[in-house]
């Protein structure tokens, strides 16, 4: 077999017949370790369904360095020749690792975005305002602030010390009013009331859209969307607005 037969039958493995097969047995005699030339002898001896392709499989195998290439090889209608291959190669997009680093950071920055725009639209952060008639609100929100304490500048201690004033106040009227005897205790003869039922209903009336939002300031996401569920039986004709309220709270809990 002379080189220009091999190398058309290195380009149109299937052509090789039985013919072609037992000359390949002279050129493997003498080169033993010409790989290419076993990968087509045993192609043919697989076209043939020769029994001698198990047997010359191990022996390919042996003298091959990478199976996988010669597994491609013995199964492929067409062997792709490396030209070919190279023609492939060169249509494939390769994704850059800066662009994947650049998708992770940008899809990072995304949720992020989503998050603040989450927290815009619930006006986390704005300053609430009361009203004269919602008191229920103003008392929650003094629990946030007792725990949140303001940082303030040396120049505002006459404040701090007033806020501390007011406070020893509201304490020392509470205590006037549960030691007052004009305060009659509750007659038992009465007929008993649920009163987590009463207090249900007391709440329901509290609830106001303010409220609401001092839940969101605390941090207590349930309380929240409960609210705004009441809220959205008070006020029916603004259902839909306080269902998306509901929905972005749920984002920011998921997250």
């Amino acid at each position: 077999m002379n080189s220009t037969e091999f190398t058309y039958l290195l380009e149109n493995p299937e052509k090789i017949d039985g013919l072609n097969t037992s000359k390949l047995d002279t050129v493997l005699n003498e080169f033993p370790y010409f790989q290419a030339a076993r990968a087509i002898q045993l192609k043919g001896l697989s076209n043939s369904n020769s029994f001698k392709y198990n047997q010359s499989l191990k022996k390919t195998a042996a003298f091959t360095i990478d199976r996988k290439v010669l597994f491609e090889y013995i199964t492929s209608p067409i062997f792709i020749s490396n030209s070919k291959k190279v023609e492939e190669l060169e249509d494939i997009t390769v994704i850059e690792p800066e662009l994947v680093q650049n998708f992770i950071e940008n899809n990072n920055s995304n949720t992020e975005e989503e998050k603040n725009i989450t927290a815009t639209v619930l006006e986390i952060g704005k300053p609430l305002e009361f009203k004269s008639t919602e008191p229920h609100s103003f008392n929650e929100w003094m629990q946030l602030a007792s725990k949140k304490p303001i940082k303030r500048k040396e120049n505002n201690k006459i404040t701090e010390e007033n806020d501390t004033n007011s406070t020893d106040k509201f304490n020392l009227i509470e205590k006037f009013i549960a030691s007052n005897p004009k305060i009659k205790p509750v007659d038992k003869t009465k007929q008993n009331i649920d009163i987590s039922q009463e207090s249900s209903k007391e709440n329901d009336h509290l609830m106001t859209e303010t409220l609401a939002k001092v839940y969101l300031e605390q941090k207590k996401y349930d309380s929240a969307i409960k609210a705004y569920r009441i809220l959205s039986l008070k006020y029916p004709e603004k259902s839909g607005f306080f269902a998306d309220r509901i929905k972005a709270i749920k984002k920011i809990q998921n997250k």
